[in-house]
């Protein structure tokens, strides 16, 4: 019989994201047997679809809620950057996992990186984000709509349908992959190489565990995998895109680090009314994420 249940998407990255949370909170819980709940979210049923279209944020988080305020589980665990900045009536996070690396990477057919991509290249990414990013870098890029798991993405530059791809390194490196140099993929070679200039999506690299608002119990049992400092950072990202209403259709770049106890929070902003990104650094105090992330909005927005 199975003690604490976790609720995840099935993806082979959603899966194992799981295992690692359930392998952490094994080693503190001896006693406890944990299990996975396998849910199937909006964004999973219709891979092709665009996610604005789908409905825009929760896309992959709305059914894994429901299945802990159904009770079907006692937690569910997200990959931060999927999840909403509000919770639903009845729900609280009360665990953010240890983050992983938080950049994007190019993975593509030609080594080199982004200079090493052919004229009128064909890149696959399904975020305005990433689109932004690389038509600032590479204005002769092709950007051609991609979704799918880790592995179709790549499959799909292996197979020569993009030249390139961008991928969350966090996500390659969880399955097993580099996240840099060279990588074998369907008898074929790609290259993995860094972004430079490159902010990753408010709380990327990081997981997100979410109970019952009411359920001590289950926040305890997560709490033990709970790190402060990647809590601090993300928690400063989120505000940000909080206090810029956007979800997934925001062209909006932010990355917290802690040091000596302070908090760096850089962000950019690309509007499609403005072809100029708007920039913002700001430095503070770890104890207040939120207050940082509400300067650096104003900041984007130039108040």
């Amino acid at each position: 019989m199975t003690d604490f249940i976790l609720a995840t998407r099935g993806s082979e990255l959603a899966r194992r994201q799981t295992q690692l949370v359930i392998g952490e909170l094994g080693k503190v819980w001896l006693e406890l047997r944990f299990g996975e709940e396998v849910v199937r979210t909006t964004g999973d049923l219709h891979p092709e679809a665009e996610l604005t279209v789908l409905g825009g944020t929760g896309v992959f988080t709305k059914e894994l809620q429901r299945a802990v305020l159904d009770g079907r589980a006692d937690a569910a665990v997200h990959s931060l950057k999927d999840l909403p900045v509000e919770s639903p009536a009845g729900l609280r996070i009360a665990a953010i996992a240890p983050r992983g690396e938080a950049h994007d990477v190019l993975v593509s057919r030609h080594p080199g990186g982004v200079d090493g991509l052919p004229a009128g290249a064909r890149l696959g990414t399904g975020s305005p984000r990433r689109c932004a990013m690389m038509q600032a870098l590479r204005g002769d890029v092709q950007m051609a709509f991609v979704r799918g798991n880790v592995p179709t993405r790549l499959g799909k530059a292996a197979s020569g349908e993009f030249d390139a791809v961008i991928l969350a390194a966090a996500g390659l490196a969880r399955l097993g992959f580099a996240t840099s140099g060279p990588v074998e993929v369907a008898g074929g070679t790609l290259h993995v190489s860094p972004l430079p200039g490159f902010l990753p999506a408010p709380g990327q690299g990081a997981m997100a565990i979410e109970v019952r608002e009411d359920d001590d119990r289950a926040a305890e049992i997560v709490a033990a995998l709970h790190h402060h400092e990647t809590a601090v950072a993300v928690g400063a990202e989120r505000a940000v895109l909080r206090e810029l209403g956007g979800g997934c259709h925001l062209a909006l770049g932010a990355l917290g680090t802690v040091q000596g106890g302070i908090l760096r929070l850089e962000a950019v902003l690309f509007d499609a009314t403005d072809a100029a990104p708007k920039h913002a650094v700001l430095e503070g105090p770890i104890d207040d994420p939120a207050g940082l992330g509400k300067a650096v909005a104003r900041k984007l927005h130039g108040k």
